[in-house]
Order: structure tokens, then sequence, then C-alpha cells
């Protein structure tokens, strides 16, 4: 090899270990992703928790007299629980979009990849309407079943 080119000594690298490289560095990036995306959530069902628990003593009054006037938990609940649905799906709509930009141009750098299917953003949206309602059902539950008396006594 000398004699055909002296100035540059000639370097080899086995192919797979150029794989190997590649995949564990994906490796690492998918589990930094993975322990930050479970602290966002956490954070975010701690936030949520703290907002469900204002807005359930916030509408006390209300909650009494809706009891008062005959309505059932599951009312209350559902009273409770359909403004943070809304905000989901504001938040999913808006948030669907990007994510699917972002997704594409990142998978864009790959020679081998797939197409982002919609069922991906299905799962994800009904992930994030069942992690809500596990976070505000216990203050909404708590706020239904509360003595509509004890709430209306100060009036």
């Amino acid at each position: 090899m000398k004699k055909l080119n002296p100035d540059y000594e000639f370097v080899y690298d086995f192919t797979d270990e150029d794989y190997a490289y590649k995949v564990a560095s994906a490796e690492r990036t998918g589990k930094l992703v993975t322990l930050f995306a479970g602290l966002t959530i956490l954070i975010s069902c701690l936030g949520l928790f703290g907002l469900a628990a204002y807005m359930a003593e916030n509408r006390t009054k209300e909650i009494g007299i809706r009891k008062v006037l005959g309505a059932s938990v599951l009312q209350v609940t559902s009273l409770l629980s359909k403004e943070f649905i809304v905000l989901i799906f504001i938040a999913f709509l808006i948030a669907s979009p990007i994510a699917w930009y972002a997704m594409k141009n990142w998978l864009s750098d790959y020679s081998y990849r797939t197409e982002i299917s919609w069922w991906v953003f299905a799962i994800t949206g009904g992930l994030a309407v069942i992690i809500t309602m596990l976070t505000i059902s216990w203050q909404s539950i708590k706020a239904a079943i509360a003595n509509p008396v004890s709430s209306l006594r100060d009036e």
C-alpha cells in the first residue's frame, strides 16, 4: 500500500463496528428521551393535579348546590372533567402537526425509515386523555362525594 500512495496510510474499518456505533448512539438517545419524557409527564401530572384541586376547591358551593338539587356523583365528576378534556383536545390539535413535522424531519436522516401512521397519534391522544382522567379523578370524585351541607353552611 505504501508504494501506491505513500502519504496516506490505509485505514480499514469493519461495517459491523460502524453500525454498532450508530445503534449505540441511537439507543443512548432513546434512553435519554424516555427519561425526560417520563419526567415531563410526572411534572405535568403534578400541575394538573394541583389545578384540579384548585378548581374543585373554588367550585365547592356550586357542587354542593348541584348535589342538593339531585346531581349524581357521575354528573359532578363529568362536570369537572369536561373542561380538562377540552383542554387536552386543543393541546392535541396543536401538538400533533408539530410532532408529525419534527418526526418526519428526524426520520429523513436515516437511509431505512418508516412512515408515521395516523394511529400513532390516535394512541397518543388516547393515552393523554387516560392520564388526565387518572390524575384528576381523585379530586373530582372527592368533590363529588363530599357532603353538600358542609360546603353550603357558610351561606
